[in-house]
């Protein structure tokens, strides 16, 4: 059930079936020179939409803007402030909570370490403030480690490679724009660097030469299928009592 699509009255009626939402994070960020700049939304909200076909659950409309740290310098990436991303979590799960949700899913198609660390301390705040929920918070490259990684050719690939440019292929072909060279970042660690484009001009990571329609498809329904066991095991997680 797509919040966006439908009424108070569905809304109601869906809480007797299911407690549970997900909600899909993003950001407008580089993905080389030919992927668009909402790719981290646009694909972690089209499967949260396959899940939706596949089993009973609320999605939330998507989180279009993230904390992006090292690509900020890269044009046409929009950031926002890790303590904005933050309050904005905590508004969304409190908001949620009171019209009767309590097993959430926070889902972000941008892994970036800083900006799904803001939306971690968020969830962690929420939890420790409700008696009554459940949550679990995962990364698209999180999901695509514990349930795609055997299909993936290119190691280490993470942004705007193989895995990325696989699920646009399949999700939205007409927006992208042929392919890129294989890339990697190079920055300078444990430093930290004013011009980060110097250090990863392509704004690629990994090897989208790799990619594919096929791949994409292939991605997407082991993703998909993968979180639908997440919300099973989320719907009976129970702490330890000790």
């Amino acid at each position: 059930m797509l919040l966006t699509d439908i009424t108070m009255g569905e809304f109601e009626k869906g809480l007797t079936i299911t407690r549970t939402i997900i909600l899909p994070f993003g950001s407008i960020e580089e993905h080389g020179p030919h992927l668009p700049l909402g790719t981290d939304t646009l694909q972690m909200y089209e499967i949260a939409r396959l899940v939706t076909k596949k089993r009973p659950v609320f999605v939330g409309p998507p989180v279009f803007y993230g904390l992006c740290r090292s690509t900020k310098e890269h044009p046409g990436t929009i950031s926002i402030s890790g303590q904005t991303l933050r309050a904005l979590v905590l508004d969304m799960l409190f908001s949620y909570h009171r019209h009767g949700l309590k097993n959430f899913l926070l889902l972000s198609g941008h892994a970036g370490g800083t900006h799904m660390a803001f939306i971690i301390d968020a969830a962690e705040e929420f939890l420790e403030k409700t008696k009554d929920t459940r949550v679990a918070v995962a990364s698209i490259l999180d999901l695509l480690n514990m349930g795609a990684a055997d299909t993936l050719e290119t190691p280490g690939d993470s942004h705007a490679g193989e895995f990325e440019t696989s699920l646009m292929l399949y999700f939205f072909p007409e927006l992208v724009k042929g392919t890129a060279p294989e890339e990697y970042p190079s920055f300078p660690k444990p430093f930290l660097v004013r011009n980060k484009r110097k250090f990863w001009p392509g704004g690629v990571w990994g090897n989208p030469d790799k990619a594919s329609t096929d791949k994409g498809k292939i991605f997407a329904e082991k993703l998909s299928d993968f979180i639908i066991k997440l919300i099973e095991k989320l719907e009976n997680f129970e702490e330890d009592k000790k």
